[in-house]
Protein backbone atom coordinates (compact mmCIF):
# COMPACT_ATOMS: atom_id res chain seq x y z
CA UNK A 1 0.00 0.00 0.00
CA UNK A 2 1.65 3.15 -0.89
CA UNK A 3 2.69 5.47 2.30
CA UNK A 4 1.27 8.95 2.35
CA UNK A 5 3.19 11.96 3.15
CA UNK A 6 3.15 13.04 6.47
CA UNK A 7 2.22 16.91 5.72
CA UNK A 8 -0.56 16.25 2.58
CA UNK A 9 -2.28 13.18 1.15
CA UNK A 10 -0.11 12.85 -1.68
CA UNK A 11 2.07 9.65 -2.24
CA UNK A 12 5.15 10.41 -0.42
CA UNK A 13 8.45 9.89 -2.20
CA UNK A 14 10.85 9.76 0.39
CA UNK A 15 11.90 9.37 3.95
CA UNK A 16 13.77 12.09 5.23
CA UNK A 17 16.93 10.63 7.23
CA UNK A 18 16.66 13.27 9.67
CA UNK A 19 13.19 12.54 10.93
CA UNK A 20 12.58 9.67 9.68
CA UNK A 21 9.32 10.98 8.12
CA UNK A 22 7.70 9.83 4.53
CA UNK A 23 7.27 13.74 2.01
CA UNK A 24 6.33 14.15 -0.69
CA UNK A 25 8.88 16.41 -3.17
CA UNK A 26 6.87 19.63 -3.06
CA UNK A 27 6.44 19.06 0.75
CA UNK A 28 10.38 18.64 1.29
CA UNK A 29 11.60 21.05 -0.59
CA UNK A 30 9.40 23.36 1.29
CA UNK A 31 10.46 21.98 5.02
CA UNK A 32 14.63 21.86 3.76
CA UNK A 33 14.19 25.46 2.82
CA UNK A 34 12.22 26.66 5.46
CA UNK A 35 14.61 24.73 8.23
CA UNK A 36 17.98 26.38 6.40
CA UNK A 37 16.17 30.14 6.76
CA UNK A 38 14.96 29.39 10.39
CA UNK A 39 19.21 28.87 11.24
CA UNK A 40 19.91 32.18 8.83
CA UNK A 41 17.42 34.08 11.12
CA UNK A 42 17.80 32.62 14.48
CA UNK A 43 21.58 33.27 14.59
CA UNK A 44 21.13 36.58 12.68
CA UNK A 45 23.87 35.51 10.29
CA UNK A 46 23.39 38.72 7.95
CA UNK A 47 22.40 42.37 7.91
CA UNK A 48 20.69 43.94 5.20
CA UNK A 49 23.33 45.34 2.86
CA UNK A 50 26.00 43.06 3.52
CA UNK A 51 27.86 41.87 1.02
CA UNK A 52 27.87 38.23 1.04
CA UNK A 53 30.41 35.81 -1.23
CA UNK A 54 29.44 32.29 -1.15
CA UNK A 55 31.91 29.70 -1.26
CA UNK A 56 31.66 27.64 -4.70
CA UNK A 57 33.53 24.73 -5.29
CA UNK A 58 30.93 22.79 -7.61
CA UNK A 59 30.15 19.90 -5.32
CA UNK A 60 26.21 19.00 -4.22
CA UNK A 61 27.17 21.52 -0.99
CA UNK A 62 28.04 24.71 -2.54
CA UNK A 63 25.78 24.16 -5.47
CA UNK A 64 22.83 23.74 -3.45
CA UNK A 65 23.86 26.45 -1.09
CA UNK A 66 24.11 28.66 -3.95
CA UNK A 67 20.81 28.30 -5.12
CA UNK A 68 19.55 28.67 -2.14
CA UNK A 69 20.98 32.07 -0.73
CA UNK A 70 19.89 33.33 -4.55
CA UNK A 71 16.26 32.27 -3.39
CA UNK A 72 15.71 32.74 0.10
CA UNK A 73 17.18 36.06 -0.35
CA UNK A 74 14.62 37.44 -3.33
CA UNK A 75 11.92 35.09 -0.91
CA UNK A 76 12.20 36.99 2.82
CA UNK A 77 14.13 39.73 1.45
CA UNK A 78 17.47 39.45 2.80
CA UNK A 79 19.22 42.86 1.01
CA UNK A 80 22.13 40.86 0.66
CA UNK A 81 24.72 41.63 -2.82
CA UNK A 82 25.85 37.56 -3.26
CA UNK A 83 29.01 37.04 -5.03
CA UNK A 84 30.31 33.44 -5.96
CA UNK A 85 33.86 32.51 -4.95
CA UNK A 86 35.74 29.88 -6.17
CA UNK A 87 39.07 28.58 -5.30
CA UNK A 88 41.39 26.65 -7.45
CA UNK A 89 44.21 24.33 -5.98
CA UNK A 90 45.54 23.07 -9.51
CA UNK A 91 44.46 19.42 -9.29
CA UNK A 92 44.14 17.85 -12.60
CA UNK A 93 41.33 15.75 -13.33
CA UNK A 94 39.29 16.88 -10.67
CA UNK A 95 39.37 20.74 -9.81
CA UNK A 96 39.76 21.87 -13.77
CA UNK A 97 36.52 19.83 -14.42
CA UNK A 98 34.56 20.96 -10.93
CA UNK A 99 34.93 25.17 -11.99
CA UNK A 100 33.61 24.12 -15.10
CA UNK A 101 30.23 23.48 -13.41
CA UNK A 102 30.79 26.40 -10.80
CA UNK A 103 31.09 28.72 -14.51
CA UNK A 104 27.49 27.38 -15.52
CA UNK A 105 26.17 27.71 -11.78
CA UNK A 106 27.26 31.72 -12.36
CA UNK A 107 25.24 31.97 -15.51
CA UNK A 108 22.17 29.62 -13.83
CA UNK A 109 21.95 31.75 -10.96
CA UNK A 110 23.24 35.05 -12.42
CA UNK A 111 26.32 35.87 -10.18
CA UNK A 112 29.09 37.20 -10.44
CA UNK A 113 32.09 35.26 -9.83
CA UNK A 114 35.82 35.40 -8.54
CA UNK A 115 38.59 32.51 -8.42
CA UNK A 116 41.74 32.88 -7.10
CA UNK A 117 44.47 30.03 -7.35
CA UNK A 118 47.25 28.23 -5.58
CA UNK A 119 49.14 29.06 -8.38
CA UNK A 120 48.76 32.80 -8.06
CA UNK A 121 48.41 33.05 -4.69
CA UNK A 122 51.70 31.27 -3.27
CA UNK A 123 53.11 29.77 -6.63
CA UNK A 124 52.75 26.22 -6.31
CA UNK A 125 49.59 24.04 -7.17
CA UNK A 126 48.42 20.85 -5.44
CA UNK A 127 49.78 18.71 -8.18
CA UNK A 128 53.20 20.27 -7.66
CA UNK A 129 52.79 20.35 -3.69
CA UNK A 130 51.86 16.43 -3.56
CA UNK A 131 54.46 15.60 -5.67
CA UNK A 132 57.10 16.69 -2.81
CA UNK A 133 55.33 15.51 0.05
CA UNK A 134 53.34 12.65 -1.22
CA UNK A 135 49.76 11.27 -0.58
CA UNK A 136 50.08 10.96 3.47
CA UNK A 137 49.98 15.02 4.59
CA UNK A 138 48.88 16.74 1.67
CA UNK A 139 45.59 17.68 2.90
CA UNK A 140 47.12 19.28 5.87
CA UNK A 141 48.47 21.91 2.69
CA UNK A 142 45.06 21.92 0.82
CA UNK A 143 43.10 22.60 3.69
CA UNK A 144 45.95 25.42 5.34
CA UNK A 145 46.49 27.08 1.77
CA UNK A 146 42.21 27.11 0.62
CA UNK A 147 41.33 28.83 4.15
CA UNK A 148 43.78 31.32 3.34
CA UNK A 149 43.04 31.78 -0.13
CA UNK A 150 38.72 32.36 0.65
CA UNK A 151 39.87 35.15 2.89
CA UNK A 152 42.17 36.50 0.08
CA UNK A 153 39.68 36.16 -2.69
CA UNK A 154 36.50 37.28 0.05
CA UNK A 155 39.00 40.82 0.63
CA UNK A 156 39.21 41.43 -3.16
CA UNK A 157 35.60 41.81 -3.74
CA UNK A 158 35.37 43.28 -0.06
CA UNK A 159 32.74 41.25 1.16
CA UNK A 160 31.38 41.51 4.16
CA UNK A 161 31.13 37.14 5.17
CA UNK A 162 31.75 34.19 3.49
CA UNK A 163 29.37 31.33 3.49
CA UNK A 164 30.29 27.74 3.07
CA UNK A 165 28.68 24.35 2.50
CA UNK A 166 29.56 22.75 5.75
CA UNK A 167 26.65 20.54 6.72
CA UNK A 168 26.04 18.63 9.68
CA UNK A 169 27.56 15.57 8.77
CA UNK A 170 30.72 17.89 8.65
CA UNK A 171 30.70 19.76 11.65
CA UNK A 172 30.27 15.93 13.44
CA UNK A 173 33.39 15.05 11.85
CA UNK A 174 34.70 18.04 13.06
CA UNK A 175 34.13 17.15 16.90
CA UNK A 176 34.86 13.66 16.07
CA UNK A 177 38.28 14.38 14.92
CA UNK A 178 39.14 16.92 17.87
CA UNK A 179 38.10 14.67 20.51
CA UNK A 180 40.61 11.97 19.47
CA UNK A 181 43.45 14.78 18.81
CA UNK A 182 42.90 16.16 22.26
CA UNK A 183 42.53 19.45 20.21
CA UNK A 184 40.87 21.79 23.01
CA UNK A 185 41.18 25.07 21.17
CA UNK A 186 39.64 23.66 18.02
CA UNK A 187 36.69 21.62 19.85
CA UNK A 188 35.73 25.33 21.17
CA UNK A 189 35.52 26.45 17.80
CA UNK A 190 34.55 24.26 14.98
CA UNK A 191 30.66 23.51 16.41
CA UNK A 192 30.10 27.82 16.15
CA UNK A 193 27.69 29.08 13.54
CA UNK A 194 30.06 31.55 12.79
CA UNK A 195 33.80 31.43 13.04
CA UNK A 196 36.94 33.69 12.10
CA UNK A 197 34.73 36.90 14.12
CA UNK A 198 38.32 37.62 15.45
CA UNK A 199 39.41 38.25 11.82
CA UNK A 200 38.99 40.16 9.01
CA UNK A 201 36.28 38.08 7.19
CA UNK A 202 33.68 36.12 9.38
CA UNK A 203 32.47 32.56 8.21
CA UNK A 204 28.50 31.56 7.87
CA UNK A 205 27.42 27.93 8.27
CA UNK A 206 23.60 27.96 7.45
CA UNK A 207 23.86 23.80 6.52
CA UNK A 208 25.14 23.20 10.49
CA UNK A 209 22.06 21.57 11.19
CA UNK A 210 20.99 20.09 7.69
CA UNK A 211 22.03 16.38 6.78
CA UNK A 212 24.34 15.72 3.71
CA UNK A 213 21.83 12.98 2.58
CA UNK A 214 19.34 15.35 2.41
CA UNK A 215 21.66 17.97 0.77
CA UNK A 216 21.73 14.67 -1.56
CA UNK A 217 17.96 14.65 -2.27
CA UNK A 218 17.10 18.20 -2.73
CA UNK A 219 19.93 18.63 -5.77
CA UNK A 220 18.65 15.65 -6.84
CA UNK A 221 14.86 16.01 -7.01
CA UNK A 222 15.63 19.57 -7.82
CA UNK A 223 17.78 18.60 -11.02
CA UNK A 224 20.83 20.91 -9.51
CA UNK A 225 23.59 21.12 -12.24
CA UNK A 226 26.68 19.63 -9.36
CA UNK A 227 30.01 18.00 -9.57
CA UNK A 228 29.67 14.97 -7.37
CA UNK A 229 33.55 13.49 -8.47
CA UNK A 230 35.64 13.03 -4.98
CA UNK A 231 38.84 14.59 -4.88
CA UNK A 232 41.94 12.41 -6.67
CA UNK A 233 44.06 13.22 -3.17
CA UNK A 234 41.47 12.46 -0.22
CA UNK A 235 41.07 8.97 0.37
CA UNK A 236 43.76 8.86 2.39
CA UNK A 237 42.70 11.97 4.86
CA UNK A 238 42.08 11.78 8.18
CA UNK A 239 39.12 12.99 7.92
CA UNK A 240 37.80 9.78 5.88
CA UNK A 241 38.13 7.76 9.21
CA UNK A 242 35.40 9.90 11.19
CA UNK A 243 33.35 9.80 8.47
CA UNK A 244 33.36 5.83 8.27
CA UNK A 245 32.81 5.73 11.81
CA UNK A 246 29.93 8.62 11.35
CA UNK A 247 27.93 6.61 9.16
CA UNK A 248 28.39 3.50 10.96
CA UNK A 249 26.39 5.20 13.77
CA UNK A 250 23.76 6.93 11.61
CA UNK A 251 23.07 3.59 10.20
CA UNK A 252 21.88 2.65 14.28
CA UNK A 253 20.51 5.83 15.44
CA UNK A 254 19.48 8.61 12.86
CA UNK A 255 20.08 11.14 14.90
CA UNK A 256 23.48 10.51 15.70
CA UNK A 257 24.73 13.63 13.75
CA UNK A 258 22.77 16.30 15.32
CA UNK A 259 23.45 14.50 18.81
CA UNK A 260 27.28 14.56 18.43
CA UNK A 261 27.54 18.18 17.20
CA UNK A 262 24.56 19.22 20.70
CA UNK A 263 27.85 17.69 22.78
CA UNK A 264 30.24 19.19 21.12
CA UNK A 265 28.84 22.41 21.76
CA UNK A 266 28.08 21.32 25.48
CA UNK A 267 32.14 19.96 25.48
CA UNK A 268 33.26 23.43 24.34
CA UNK A 269 31.15 25.20 27.23
CA UNK A 270 32.34 23.09 29.46
CA UNK A 271 36.64 23.41 29.31
CA UNK A 272 38.25 24.34 32.33
CA UNK A 273 39.00 27.94 32.87
CA UNK A 274 42.68 27.00 33.53
CA UNK A 275 43.66 25.20 30.28
CA UNK A 276 45.92 27.29 28.78
CA UNK A 277 44.26 28.50 25.34
CA UNK A 278 46.49 29.41 21.97
CA UNK A 279 46.84 33.47 22.45
CA UNK A 280 45.11 34.56 18.98
CA UNK A 281 47.95 36.95 16.99
CA UNK A 282 48.75 38.22 13.47
CA UNK A 283 51.39 36.50 11.22
CA UNK A 284 54.78 38.49 11.49
CA UNK A 285 54.90 37.70 8.00
CA UNK A 286 51.79 38.11 5.80
CA UNK A 287 49.45 39.62 8.46
CA UNK A 288 46.99 36.72 8.54
CA UNK A 289 45.48 35.69 11.72
CA UNK A 290 48.19 33.22 13.72
CA UNK A 291 48.33 32.37 17.35
CA UNK A 292 52.06 31.78 16.55
CA UNK A 293 54.47 34.30 14.85
CA UNK A 294 54.27 32.53 11.31
CA UNK A 295 50.91 31.28 10.25
CA UNK A 296 50.79 27.92 9.16
CA UNK A 297 50.53 28.66 5.15
CA UNK A 298 53.88 30.48 6.17
CA UNK A 299 55.29 27.98 7.46
CA UNK A 300 54.17 25.38 4.69
CA UNK A 301 55.18 27.34 1.97
CA UNK A 302 58.45 28.21 3.46
CA UNK A 303 58.94 24.65 3.50
CA UNK A 304 58.24 23.92 0.29
CA UNK A 305 60.80 27.08 -1.12
CA UNK A 306 63.00 25.54 0.80
CA UNK A 307 63.22 22.14 -0.22
CA UNK A 308 61.74 21.20 2.91
CA UNK A 309 58.22 20.18 2.34
CA UNK A 310 57.98 18.29 5.69
CA UNK A 311 58.47 21.74 7.73
CA UNK A 312 55.46 22.44 8.80
CA UNK A 313 54.11 18.98 9.72
CA UNK A 314 54.78 18.26 13.41
CA UNK A 315 55.43 20.52 16.50
CA UNK A 316 56.14 24.15 15.93
CA UNK A 317 59.02 24.68 17.88
CA UNK A 318 61.01 22.97 15.13
CA UNK A 319 59.30 24.92 12.59
CA UNK A 320 60.43 28.34 14.41
CA UNK A 321 64.47 26.44 14.44
CA UNK A 322 64.51 25.96 11.17
CA UNK A 323 63.33 29.38 10.17
CA UNK A 324 65.31 31.02 12.32
CA UNK A 325 62.64 32.88 14.28
CA UNK A 326 62.84 33.07 18.48
CA UNK A 327 63.32 29.92 20.16
CA UNK A 328 60.27 31.48 22.60
CA UNK A 329 59.29 28.88 25.51
CA UNK A 330 56.43 27.10 25.24
CA UNK A 331 54.57 26.08 28.25
CA UNK A 332 52.03 23.88 28.38
CA UNK A 333 50.02 22.65 31.86
CA UNK A 334 50.13 18.95 31.70
CA UNK A 335 48.65 16.68 35.03
CA UNK A 336 49.66 20.19 36.94
CA UNK A 337 53.39 20.38 35.93
CA UNK A 338 55.17 22.45 33.75
CA UNK A 339 56.68 21.18 31.11
CA UNK A 340 59.62 23.81 29.45
CA UNK A 341 61.23 23.34 25.99
CA UNK A 342 65.03 23.87 26.38
CA UNK A 343 68.03 24.32 24.90
CA UNK A 344 68.92 23.14 21.32
CA UNK A 345 72.42 24.31 21.06
CA UNK A 346 75.17 22.08 19.79
CA UNK A 347 77.19 23.41 21.80
CA UNK A 348 75.42 22.61 24.97
CA UNK A 349 74.87 18.89 23.83
CA UNK A 350 78.51 18.68 23.49
CA UNK A 351 79.36 18.89 27.29
CA UNK A 352 79.18 16.07 29.03
CA UNK A 353 76.79 15.39 31.93
CA UNK A 354 74.11 18.39 30.16
CA UNK A 355 70.51 18.68 31.13
CA UNK A 356 69.04 20.23 27.92
CA UNK A 357 65.66 20.77 28.96
CA UNK A 358 66.34 23.69 31.40
CA UNK A 359 65.44 27.28 29.67
CA UNK A 360 67.40 28.85 31.99
CA UNK A 361 71.13 27.71 30.24
CA UNK A 362 71.95 23.81 30.41
CA UNK A 363 73.43 23.00 33.67
CA UNK A 364 75.39 19.85 34.43
CA UNK A 365 73.35 16.77 36.60
CA UNK A 366 75.16 17.78 40.16
CA UNK A 367 73.91 21.50 40.05
CA UNK A 368 77.63 22.75 40.42
CA UNK A 369 78.63 24.80 37.59
CA UNK A 370 76.67 26.25 34.86
CA UNK A 371 76.64 28.21 31.57
CA UNK A 372 74.41 30.53 29.80
CA UNK A 373 73.42 31.25 26.56
CA UNK A 374 74.38 34.28 25.52
CA UNK A 375 75.44 37.12 27.76
CA UNK A 376 73.77 35.28 30.42
CA UNK A 377 70.18 35.80 28.48
CA UNK A 378 68.72 32.45 29.11
CA UNK A 379 65.91 33.57 26.26
CA UNK A 380 68.58 34.10 23.48
CA UNK A 381 68.19 32.43 19.76
CA UNK A 382 70.02 31.02 17.72
CA UNK A 383 72.93 33.74 17.99
CA UNK A 384 74.79 31.94 20.30
CA UNK A 385 75.42 28.96 18.52
CA UNK A 386 76.29 30.97 14.99
CA UNK A 387 79.16 33.14 17.53
CA UNK A 388 79.84 29.72 18.90
CA UNK A 389 80.39 27.44 15.34
CA UNK A 390 81.21 30.03 13.67
CA UNK A 391 82.32 29.00 10.21
CA UNK A 392 81.94 25.42 11.03
CA UNK A 393 77.90 25.57 10.14
CA UNK A 394 76.96 23.56 7.47
CA UNK A 395 75.24 24.98 4.53
CA UNK A 396 72.34 23.23 2.72
CA UNK A 397 71.43 23.19 -1.11
CA UNK A 398 67.48 23.46 -2.00
CA UNK A 399 66.91 19.68 -2.45
CA UNK A 400 69.85 17.88 -1.06
CA UNK A 401 69.96 16.19 2.51
CA UNK A 402 70.78 18.10 5.13
CA UNK A 403 73.92 17.58 7.07
CA UNK A 404 74.51 19.61 10.19
CA UNK A 405 77.30 21.37 12.48
CA UNK A 406 78.33 19.79 15.58
CA UNK A 407 79.79 20.02 18.62
CA UNK A 408 83.56 21.86 18.16
CA UNK A 409 86.39 19.48 17.34
CA UNK A 410 86.86 20.40 13.99
CA UNK A 411 86.59 17.26 12.19
CA UNK A 412 84.63 16.94 8.76
CA UNK A 413 81.57 14.90 8.90
CA UNK A 414 81.66 11.88 6.18
CA UNK A 415 79.01 11.64 4.19
CA UNK A 416 76.04 9.65 6.00
CA UNK A 417 75.56 5.69 6.21
CA UNK A 418 73.41 4.35 3.26
CA UNK A 419 71.20 2.29 5.64
CA UNK A 420 69.58 5.03 7.66
CA UNK A 421 70.46 8.10 5.07
CA UNK A 422 66.03 7.94 4.75
CA UNK A 423 65.71 8.05 8.34
CA UNK A 424 65.83 11.79 8.98
CA UNK A 425 65.58 12.69 5.36
CA UNK A 426 65.59 16.96 5.33
CA UNK A 427 66.73 17.80 8.70
CA UNK A 428 69.97 18.43 10.15
CA UNK A 429 71.99 15.67 12.25
CA UNK A 430 73.10 16.80 15.66
CA UNK A 431 74.83 14.89 18.32
CA UNK A 432 72.57 13.52 20.70
CA UNK A 433 72.48 9.82 21.26
CA UNK A 434 70.15 8.80 18.66
CA UNK A 435 70.44 5.54 17.39
CA UNK A 436 68.37 6.80 14.30
CA UNK A 437 71.32 9.39 13.69
CA UNK A 438 72.80 8.37 10.21
CA UNK A 439 76.59 9.50 10.88
CA UNK A 440 79.03 9.24 13.39
CA UNK A 441 78.31 12.19 15.98
CA UNK A 442 77.20 10.01 18.81
CA UNK A 443 77.49 10.38 22.35
CA UNK A 444 79.47 13.33 22.41
CA UNK A 445 81.49 12.68 19.15
CA UNK A 446 80.98 15.75 17.51
CA UNK A 447 81.80 16.64 14.36
CA UNK A 448 81.30 19.30 11.58
CA UNK A 449 79.58 18.31 8.12
CA UNK A 450 79.92 20.82 4.85
CA UNK A 451 78.19 20.29 1.56
CA UNK A 452 77.45 23.07 -0.93
CA UNK A 453 75.17 23.53 -4.02
CA UNK A 454 74.70 26.19 -6.34
CA UNK A 455 72.18 27.49 -4.35
CA UNK A 456 73.27 26.70 -0.39
CA UNK A 457 72.60 28.22 2.94
CA UNK A 458 73.68 28.19 6.12
CA UNK A 459 71.20 26.19 8.31
CA UNK A 460 70.97 25.16 11.78
CA UNK A 461 70.44 22.23 14.47
CA UNK A 462 66.81 20.98 13.61
CA UNK A 463 66.30 18.07 15.63
CA UNK A 464 63.73 16.94 13.90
Amino acid sequence: MPISCGLCEKRAMLKRPKTGGALCKECFFKVFEEEVHQTITSASLFKRGETVAIAASGGKDSTVLAHLMKLLNERHDYGLKLFLLSVDEGITGYRDDSLETVKRNQQQYELPLKVVSYKELYGWTMDEIVRQIGLKNNCTFCGVFRRQALDRGAMMLRVDKIVTGHNADDVAETVIMNVLRGDIARLQRCTAIVTGTEGAIPRCKPFKYTYEKEIVMYAYFKKLDYFSTECIYSPNAYRGHARTYLKDLESIRSTSIIDIIHSGECMSVSVKKDVKMPTQGTCARCGYISSNELCKACVLLEGLNKGLPKLGIGKPHKARLALGLANTTNTSTTSGSQHKEGCRSCSCRGRQNAVVNDTSGCKKDNGLSSHSKEDGDPNSTDSSMKKELGSKLSTVGVGGDSVAACSLNGEVQKEPCADTVGVKSQSVLCGKDDENTPCACKKGKGQVGTRTTADSRAMLDLDF
